[in-house]
Formats: structure tokens, C-alpha cells, sequence
């Protein structure tokens, strides 16, 4: 992508601390790159969960005209975020659920974004790191 603009990327978790610590963790590794990422943890009230309007505000928070990667934890935050796209309102146009691990995809897409790598190729390598073996 040659006009500067970079894929904002979103992770959302169940808690709020899970969320951080991993977009710590993907920011930490592109050394300093400037890729938007927020998380969007549990609910407003610092509860286990997930929160609609934690997710809306940070999918507006990281959004630089050239979509938005969104990844989840577990089951009721997908359809939380499924939700927010079927509305058609709630979210910015180009934002995308990612199918992706949640750790390991958040890694592959913040590394690929911070390349300026667009919206479909950050999906996809944060969809490969489901490939990835440990043993």
C-alpha cells in the first residue's frame, strides 16, 4: 500500500487484560512500526466478557481508511463482533472478522500490516497462522 494508510487491527477478548497483553505482545514484535492496535476486553464494567461498544470504539480507534482486522477470543465474542457487521451501521466499511488464532493471528497480522500489506493479505496470513506446528 504506497499511500501510507495501514490496516488498523482489533483484538478482541473476554478480559481486558488478555487483550492488552497480546496487543503488547504484537506491537512489541514489529519493533516500534506504526500499525494501529487497540484491544477491546471484557466488558465496561471491567467484567469477564465482551462489550459492543468497547468493540465499536476501538474498531473507530485504529481505523485509517484501509480496514480493519478484527480477531477474537472464543465464541461469544464472534458473534458479538458478527452482530456489529450484520448491523451494517455499527462498524467502518472494510471492517473484517478474521478467522485466525488468537495469539498467534494477532502476531502474523500486526507483523504483516506494519509491511503496508493490505486488508486481504494481513486476513490471510492471520488465517495461516492457524498452519503454524509447534512439534
Amino acid at each position: 500500500m504506497s499511500d501510507g494508510k495501514r490496516v488498523g487491527i482489533v483484538l478482541v477478548s473476554h478480559s481486558a487484560a488478555v487483550a492488552a497483553s497480546v496487543a503488547e505482545l504484537a506491537k512489541g514484535l514489529v519493533g516500534g512500526a506504526a500499525v494501529p492496535v487497540a484491544p477491546a476486553g471484557g466488558t465496561e464494567g471491567g467484567e469477564l466478557g465482551t462489550s459492543a461498544e468497547l468493540i465499536a470504539a476501538a474498531v473507530a480507534s485504529v481505523n485509517r481508511g484501509a480496514g480493519v482486522a478484527v480477531l477474537t477470543d472464543l465464541g461469544s465474542a464472534v458473534l458479538t463482533v458478527k452482530a456489529l457487521l450484520a448491523e451494517g451501521d455499527e462498524l467502518p466499511e472494510g471492517t473484517r472478522l478474521v478467522d485466525a488464532p488468537f495469539v498467534e493471528g494477532a502476531v502474523a497480522a500486526v507483523v504483516t500490516a506494519a509491511t503496508g500489506a493490505d486488508l486481504a493479505a494481513v486476513e490471510a496470513a492471520a488465517a495461516e497462522a492457524y498452519d503454524y506446528r509447534k512439534v
